[in-house]
Parts: structure tokens; sequence; C-alpha cells
């Protein structure tokens, strides 16, 4: 049974997310300030974060910072729904997802089912039975060990933005439409205004680099998605 975390100062919204969550097979935890949610978040016991943004005490972008500093644990969001800010702060620092209040607990649940996914892809022994590895000028990943290396160095990358990396590495020369990549790596329908997509490549440029060479890694193909560029290739 995955445990999962609630770290949220609404205590009837925690109660409603608890009640609802329990039948669906998951067993929950909620905490009200932000100090105790990073020692919670870093016991070890949890395998999901429900991190709320405004928290008294260490507000949901330290919390997430924190846990960030010490976990790969997956982590969702709640963010207001008319602050775009919070969202994109909020994936710059590592989160996972986001999921705008008031919000169906419906969509929770298949937010937190597609994020659990993802990051159930455990590291496998290297070995030439498992090892599958892609190798993109300076960047190599494994997938079996699930590791990235940029000219060797390991590059510390979230569930998300290994398997986004991996999609457009795969597909490289070609490009990769936001839509794909929301329904792929995010689990979920593609919505016009979505901007998680882009945050989570402006990640993955900042762990990566821009350029290699005089080539740029990851280019935008306005209003249809991104490529990964080949070495050999503009």
């Amino acid at each position: 049974m995955d445990r999962i975390l609630i770290i949220d100062d609404d205590e009837e919204l925690c109660e409603l997310i608890v009640e609802y969550l329990k039948p669906e097979g998951f067993d929950v935890e909620a905490v009200h300030r932000g100090e105790q949610g990073i020692a919670r978040a870093l016991s070890g016991e949890f395998s999901f974060l429900v991190l709320d943004v405004m928290l008294p005490g260490a507000n949901g972008f330290e919390v997430l910072r924190g846990v960030r500093a010490q976990s790969k644990v997956p982590v969702l969001m709640l963010t207001a729904r008319s602050d775009d800010i919070d969202r994109i702060v909020g994936l710059e620092l590592g989160a996972d997802d986001y999921l705008p209040k008031p919000f169906n607990p419906r969509e929770l649940v298949a937010r937190i089912r597609a994020i659990l996914r993802r990051s159930r892809a455990e590291p496998q022994p290297a070995g030439p039975a498992n090892s599958e590895r892609i190798v993109l000028g300076d960047v190599e990943l494994d997938k079996g060990a699930r590791t990235v290396r940029r000219g060797g160095e390991l590059i510390e990358l979230t569930t998300v933005e290994f398997d986004l990396l991996e999609l457009l590495m795969r597909s490289a020369g070609r490009v990769v439409t936001r839509e794909e990549i929301v329904n792929k790596i995010l689990g979920r329908k593609f919505m016009t205004f979505d901007r998680s997509v882009d945050m989570h490549v402006s990640n993955l440029r900042k762990k990566l680099g821009h350029r290699f060479g005089e080539t740029e890694r990851v280019r935008a193909v306005r209003s249809v998605g991104y490529i990964y560029a080949r070495p050999e290739t503009n």
C-alpha cells in the first residue's frame, strides 16, 4: 500500500482528501505546517507527497526545496487556480506536477497514480540483458540504471525529467509535440495553456547545458513542441 503525505494547512480539505484516498487503496497522513512537513517527508515512510504552496511557517516552496535537497520522492503541488507564478516556481524547484485548487478528487487520484507509475521504474543492475543506453553527443542515458551522464559526470534528474529526456533522445531529429509529452510523460490530457512541459524542458536545459558545441541541445518549435538535436545537425 502506498503511503501518501498531505502537507496543507486547510484541515477540512485534508480530511476530505483522506476520506477519498483511503478507499482508493492509499494509506494517508496529513500535517499542517511546513517544518513538520519537511521532517515527515524525509522520514522515508512515504512514497508520495501532496504539497500546498500556502503554509504557515515554511511555505510550500521552502518545503519542496528542503525535500529535494535530500529526496526524489514524487511531489504534486497544489496551487491557486489563477496563480501561474506558483506553478512555474514549483516546477523549477523539482515538483513532478501541479494541480490547481479547487480540484476534482478523481483528478487528484489520476495524477497520483500517473506519477507513481513513472516513479516505480526501479534501477536495474547493469548488464547486457537489461542495460539500454542512448548516447547523443556528450549525454549518455542508461535506462536500466536510470542514470544520466554528461561528459562522464552524473546528472541528478527527477523522475519526470528522466522520462522526458529519454523521450526526446529517442526521438532525436524530429519534433515531439507538447501533447505527446503530456500524454506519455505526465499521463494526462493536454490543455492548451498548460506550461508545465516548458518548465520541465527548461530544467533539463539548465542541468545538461543549452548547447553541445555549436548545436542547441533542445530546440523549441514554436506552437508545436521540442526537438532534441542530433550532434551532427543544427
